[in-house]
């Protein structure tokens, strides 16, 4: 067993969270899910409490969740734990890094800004654009700018007419200020998860939709299935990932009739995807690669 110390951030009692920890065990001895609800910092020690530990004395930290649902607050977590790194400890992914992909408009800013294709999409906090956004799409998908697993989307249909798409705006807007239009795309039902660790592509899984859901996610229904990328595809992928840093991710990206465009890179990575799409145990190669990187680092 090697002798490093390192912790998973992530929420415990879930599975992706669990069978990271259970993996890092494997290979330390050491079995400590960190639960960042629970983490105080003291900012004139630099300590980073949890259960009586301070974390800023373990050699790595890998994060596996940061809150069960996404917001503003959740940008404050990782700001805790740029304290840990400035404390010599190897965050997997970096504070910095995930913080860019936490905000949805960060994360499309930044692939736009890459010249990676993307759906047409408007931001804008002002709902007679957001009214002209409707008409000119036909469909959009509003999203909020913090959220996982399609929570908080809507699709707005200009068919319904201009009053019902006005009630339908102002009622998104009273939980998001700021309103994130993305074009609603036929996607046949299907949308891709590609893998990467370490910048290194691992594989792709498809997300099948389940009866009549418009969105993919496992959450409404749908389910994983194995799906061969092509070397174009896998290199759009690559491509998307590369400007955030990441150890472990998972870019969304799905086939429309324009060709392929990216959706999102992820902050923490689909788990159960690489499972169930293509038989990867992604938390045991993310631990092994997580070794391998301290070890380096050491000069084992």
């Amino acid at each position: 067993m090697a002798d490093f110390r390192i912790g998973v951030v992530g929420l415990p009692g879930k599975w992706s969270t669990e069978v990271l920890a259970d993996a890092v065990e494997s290979h330390t001895g050491l079995r400590l899910i960190i639960d960042m609800q629970a983490v105080s910092l003291d900012l004139a020690g630099q300590t980073l409490i949890y259960e009586g530990q301070d974390i800023c004395e373990f050699d790595a930290l890998i994060i596996k969740k940061i809150a069960g649902e996404y917001s503003p607050a959740t940008l404050d977590r990782l700001e805790l734990l740029r304290v840990a790194e400035a404390k010599g400890v190897r965050v997997f992914s970096g504070a910095e890094n995930i913080l860019r992909l936490i905000d949805r408009l960060s994360c499309s800013v930044s692939l736009r800004n890459a010249g990676i294709p993307m759906p047409e999409t408007v931001v804008t906090e002002d709902i007679e654009t957001a009214c002209r956004t409707v008409g000119n799409y036909g469909e959009a998908v509003f999203k909020p700018l913090y959220s996982t697993k399609a929570r908080g989307m809507c699709v707005i249909k200009a068919a319904d007419g201009e009053a019902q798409v006005r009630k339908a705006i102002r009622k998104f807007q009273n939980e998001n200020q700021m309103m994130y239009i993305q074009k609603k795309k036929d996607l046949n039902g299907q949308d891709f998860g590609m893998v990467f660790l370490g910048g290194e592509y691992l594989g792709s899984y498809a997300r099948v939709t389940g009866g009549d859901s418009w969105n993919t996610t496992i959450h409404h229904g749908g389910k994983y299935m194995p799906y061969e990328a092509t070397p174009e595809l896998i290199e759009l992928g690559y491509r998307a990932q590369l400007p955030f840093k990441m150890d472990f991710t998972t870019v969304d990206v799905a086939i429309t009739e324009e060709g392929p465009v990216i959706f999102e890179v992820s902050a923490f990575g689909g788990f159960r995807g690489a499972k169930e799409g293509i038989g990867i145990d992604a938390a045991g190669r993310y631990a092994d690669y997580v070794m391998e990187r301290l070890g380096e680092a050491r000069g084992d």
